[in-house]
């Protein structure tokens, strides 16, 4: 059993994070009494739940279940989700960062800028096909294959036409420069929080400028002037060659990954080779 977003072991789908078996109308006990007896009720050998936040009534509660029941409960992973709050001001964001990572994020718009004519342009709802073919195309570049195979793009499409129906907005944001594309970034506003989903752009652009950062930065002044956004969500993960949201952010969510293990014979195997 898995949550939908999981990627562990063999099975691979697009991420989700501050996972829940909560539903919004729900109180945290009838969600509770729901998953167990979804648990009680089918065959099930090894139960994963992924990217919950650590602290949360959840992960407690489903580490009493498992020592209630006998089960092994086995953590997989961990990692940090990262986020910047947004209610106050951005020069007072900005003086609060590490000389460098200013300098990264905002100072040097002015070399930017004397590259070439900047412009700004959300490709939702009118041209999303060539926001995520410049994204792909940026990915290549740098990782050696695009962002989302073909089956992940008709997925993210059809997850942005129902944020939409749920009130959420897209905002596919391309950086242009005299007209080229050179920064891409993947942002959906929802419920108050700007999630920053992916993002990418052109390599060796300017040996000065770390223009994914320089485009960060502009996105996120705007989530500090838009009153209807609290947060500016980084999500999980570190970059390719710096952990650069663990210097942006101002707040830090510790998340945690875990298996429940109810088949007598894995929880032997586990024991013998806790590793696996």
């Amino acid at each position: 059993l898995q949550f939908v977003g999981t990627n562990y072991r063999r099975i691979s789908t697009p991420r989700t994070e501050y996972n829940s078996f909560v539903c919004s109308k729900e109180t945290f006990d009838q969600g509770a009494g729901r998953l167990e007896r979804l648990l009680s009720s089918c065959g099930w050998s090894e139960a994963v739940f992924r990217d919950v936040i650590k602290q949360s009534p959840e992960a407690l509660h489903l580490q009493n279940l498992a020592h209630k029941a006998g089960w092994s409960y086995r953590v997989v992973d961990s990692d940090v989700a990262y986020s910047i709050e947004t209610t106050g001001s951005f020069d007072n964001y900005l003086s609060a960062l590490g000389p460098n990572t200013r300098l990264r994020l905002f100072n040097r718009r002015k070399v930017l800028e004397i590259c070439g004519e900047l412009s700004f342009a959300d490709a939702w709802p009118d041209s999303p096909d060539d926001f995520f073919n410049a994204l792909n195309a940026f990915h290549v570049e740098r990782w050696g294959q695009p962002c989302f195979s073909a089956r992940s793009l008709r997925f993210h499409k059809d997850f942005l036409t129902h944020v939409v129906e749920e009130g959420g907005v897209p905002d596919l944001s391309i950086m242009r420069c005299d007209g080229t594309a050179v920064s891409v970034l993947y942002n959906v506003h929802y419920r108050g929080r700007c999630y920053n989903l992916q993002s990418g752009y052109q390599q060796d652009f300017h040996p000065k400028l770390a223009l994914g950062t320089l485009h960060l930065g502009y996105s996120i002044e705007e989530a500090f002037e838009n009153a209807g956004i609290a947060d500016f969500d980084l999500l999980a993960g570190s970059g390719k060659n710096e952990d650069y949201k663990a210097r942006l952010a101002t707040h830090a969510e510790p998340l945690i990954s875990f298996m429940l293990v109810r088949s007598r014979i894995f929880r032997y195997l586990y024991r013998i080779k806790p590793g696996n």
